[in-house]
C-alpha cells in the first residue's frame, strides 16, 4: 500500500490543492451549478487567483484557528480541507468551527483520503476546545451529503440560496465533536 497520510499545507502545495479543487469541481458540481458559473470559478484566469489564495492559506492564514490541511499519497498531493472559525452569527466561534471545504482529487477517489482529511480536521479542533462543527453544502450535492451524513452529521435546518445567475440552494450540515 502506499505511504498515504495528512499534514499541514505548505506554501509550495498551492498550485496542487487549486487543480484538485478545480478539478474536482467540475466533477462534483457540473450538475448542481449552472454551467456559466461553473466555467467563470474553474477557469484559467480563476486558476491563478486560486493559486494564490491557497498559497496564502498555507502560509499566512488570518488566524492561528485556521488550517489548510493536505492529504498526501507517496508524497503526490490527493486532497485538501480547510476550516476555521464559524463565522453564521448563530454560533459562538469560541466553540463552533467551520470546515469550509474537502475535496479529493477524482483521480484518487474512495481510497480514503476524505475521511482521513475529516479525522485529522476533528482532532486539531477538539485540541482547539471546538465541540461544535458546521459545512455549508449545496443542497444536490448528494455525494458530500451522504459522505458527511455517515461522519455523524446531519441538517440543522438552515439554508440560504446563492446567486449564481441562477439561484443555487446550500444547507448547512452540523455534528457535534465534544471529546466523549
Amino acid at each position: 500500500m502506499a505511504d498515504v497520510g495528512v499534514r499541514p499545507a505548505r506554501r509550495a502545495d498551492a498550485a496542487a490543492v487549486a487543480d484538485i479543487q478545480v478539478r474536482a469541481w467540475r466533477q462534483a458540481y457540473r450538475d448542481i451549478l449552472p454551467a456559466a458559473a461553473l466555467d467563470e470559478i474553474t477557469s484559467a484566469d480563476a486558476m491563478k487567483v486560486w493559486r494564490e489564495r491557497w498559497a496564502e492559506a498555507a502560509s499566512t492564514p488570518p488566524s492561528p484557528r485556521h488550517r489548510l490541511l493536505v492529504a498526501v499519497a507517496s508524497d503526490l498531493v490527493v486532497g485538501f480541507a480547510a476550516h476555521g472559525p464559524a463565522e453564521d452569527p448563530d454560533h459562538d466561534p469560541a466553540h463552533t468551527a467551520e470546515l469550509l471545504t474537502l475535496l479529493v482529487d477524482p483521480l484518487h477517489g474512495r481510497a480514503g483520503h476524505g475521511s482521513r482529511l475529516l479525522a485529522a480536521t476533528v482532532d486539531l479542533l477538539r485540541e482547539d476546545g471546538v465541540t461544535t462543527l458546521i459545512s455549508w453544502v449545496f443542497e444536490d450535492d448528494k455525494v458530500l451529503r451522504t459522505f458527511l451524513g455517515s461522519s455523524g452529521w446531519a441538517p440543522d435546518g438552515t439554508a440560504r440560496t446563492l446567486d449564481m445567475g441562477e439561484p443555487v440552494r446550500q444547507i448547512r450540515l452540523h455534528t457535534d465533536i465534544a471529546p466523549e
